[in-house]
């Protein structure tokens, strides 16, 4: 068959083993290690957020001549700053899933993924130039950060694509695969860039042998640069391998219509972005004000700023927003893929504050007995992500995703309440230390709980809603849950400035409490509408 294929009918057990399945497997395959370097490049920055503090990064805002106790102010402010890095990060990328939702019936599944794919580079490239220099200043960084969204805006049409590919039976399994693979790129990310960092890989600009904790600084910009052959080959294969199918693309379009579609609309998202990220940083608005700003901002340009054959389109992909289920499960989806992105960027920095620089007074200070974060926190987003299959396989396995969206959602709460108490216990302890190992233990269960709901909600929505519906309600919740990435890590952010970091957590308990209520309420009690799906 060719690029786009016009026969596609794979509720049809004949076809599907005839044709179907061999398609479907080898569209997905293509698609998840694509989706793995999006997310890598999404979420690099809660790893180099740390080593800009390392480092000494400073965006040019610490100069000769200032005194002391200037010094330490600015430091605290720089620090700060290094939050809003992964949070603008994690903005950019929730609002770019928002027209990323409703890309694949507009542009072809192989046309938006190769397009998305490598518009990759753009950030990564920026990033190695731009951490050659420790004063560069923070509005570069703000400007690659937000580009770096290009890697979660793809989530949403990456799933997308992917639940038009496999019939109902295989959802759950098909598309926790897509995502729990895709996600591992958290993981990976978090693994290679220090490693990458400890080496002269690319080019030796700036490289004079400096080295800060045992790391020579010219290989900070291996963070970017790592990425640009691995993203070039996903693009290629995504050109080259993937396809366009009738059920995601009603009106199939040619690969220029196709990528054309898919640039104007993503460049909507961005101008959302950079207006919500001046909201942010520049005039300081309060993020819970930003948040549906950017939203509805998003909403309003791709219905009222876009060419009469995609407004048409759109119109009827918004239909999902008439349905109450679309918004009760973008509440649930939010509760485990907002929490395992969220936590994905803020873990790194969370643990370097409480365990590492732990004497609020000096922000230099270093605890001599920390232990070495780095060596263990990827293991949380992999955890996250390995699991979210076996999340999936499950639901499918005993017919309801939400029977094990139930339990998860429990165990989150209680892991979340086990983190708060050993946060407490550590900053009130002169060996903070000492509280690392049950720290991180009952972090790995907070990860591995957000990863089994997320997963068992990829069986639940396409059992809610028609398959015309569950593409774009997959991309618009998987959209919404993005903003995790933007709203944990500057919780974490603030209530670390101010002390009471138990406090954020304190109220994600609180949010994953009111959706084990929603998921009983709307889909578990004996007279619910629509039952165990």
């Amino acid at each position: 068959m060719g690029t786009n294929i016009t026969n596609w009918n794979i509720e049809d057990y004949s076809f599907w083993t005839r044709s179907g399945k061999r398609i479907a497997t080898k569209n997905l395959w293509i698609s998840i290690p694509a989706l793995l370097l999006a997310f890598a490049v999404w979420m690099m920055w809660s790893i180099i957020a740390t080593k800009l503090k390392d480092f000494g990064f400073n965006f040019g805002m610490i100069t000769d001549g200032m005194d002391p106790d200037e010094i330490i102010i600015k430091l605290k402010e720089i620090n700060n700053l290094y939050y809003t890095l992964p949070a603008i990060a994690g903005l950019a990328g929730a609002t770019l899933r928002i027209p990323n939702s409703f890309l694949i019936s507009l542009g072809g599944g192989r046309n938006v993924i190769f397009t998305t794919t490598l518009l990759l580079l753009i950030p990564v490239v920026g990033v190695g130039f731009a951490l050659q220099n420790v004063n560069t200043p923070y509005l570069t960084f703000a400007i690659y950060a937000a580009l770096s969204g290009f890697g979660g805006g793809n989530f949403a049409s990456s799933m997308s694509n992917i639940s038009f590919f496999f019939p109902k039976r295989m959802q759950g399994t098909s598309l926790g695969l897509n995502a729990g693979i895709g996600n591992l790129g958290v993981g990976v990310m978090q693994k290679l860039i220090p490693l990458a960092m400890g080496l002269y890989i690319f080019g030796a600009i700036g490289s004079e042998g400096q080295e800060v904790f045992g790391e020579p600084l010219s290989g900070v910009q291996n963070a970017g640069w790592t990425w640009v052959p691995l993203i070039t080959i996903a693009a290629i294969a995504a050109f080259l391998g993937m396809n366009n199918i009738i059920s995601g693309s009603p009106k199939l379009p040619s690969t220029f219509q196709g990528v054309s579609k898919t640039l104007y609309l993503v460049t909507i998202g961005l101008v959302s972005t950079g207006i919500g990220s001046y909201l942010l940083v520049g005039s300081k608005v309060n993020m819970w004000l930003v948040l549906p700003v950017v939203i509805v901002l998003t909403l309003l340009l791709m219905k009222y700023a876009t060419p009469g054959e995609i407004k048409e389109n759109l119109n009827k992909q918004f239909a999902i927003f008439n349905n109450k289920h679309n918004w009760v499960m973008t509440i649930i989806y939010t509760m485990t893929f907002g929490s395992f992105i969220g936590f994905s960027a803020a873990f790194p920095k969370l643990s370097q504050d409480i365990f590492v620089y732990t004497d609020a007074s000096d922000p230099g200070f270093v605890n001599p007995n920390a232990p070495n974060y780095m060596m263990w926190v990827f293991l949380g987003p992999v955890i996250g992500a390995l699991i979210r299959p076996v999340g999936g396989w499950f639901a499918d396995k005993i017919n309801s995703g939400a029977k094990v969206t139930a339990i998860s959602t429990i165990a989150q709460i209680i892991a979340t309440l086990a983190v708060a108490y050993f946060v407490v216990q550590a900053k009130n302890s002169a060996t903070p230390e000492v509280y690392w190992w049950p720290f991180f233990t009952c972090f790995m269960i907070l990860f591995l709980a957000t990863g089994i709901g997320n997963g068992s909600t990829f069986r639940s929505i396409p059992n809610i809603f028609s398959k015309e519906l569950a593409g774009p309600v997959l991309g618009w919740t998987s959209a919404i849950a993005a903003y995790g990435a933007f709203i944990i890590p500057k919780v974490f952010g603030q209530q670390i400035v101010n002390g009471t970091p138990q406090y954020a957590l304190y109220g994600f308990a609180l949010y994953y409490l009111i959706c084990l209520f929603l998921n009983y309420w709307f889909y578990q009690r004996p007279d619910a509408e629509i039952r165990n799906p």
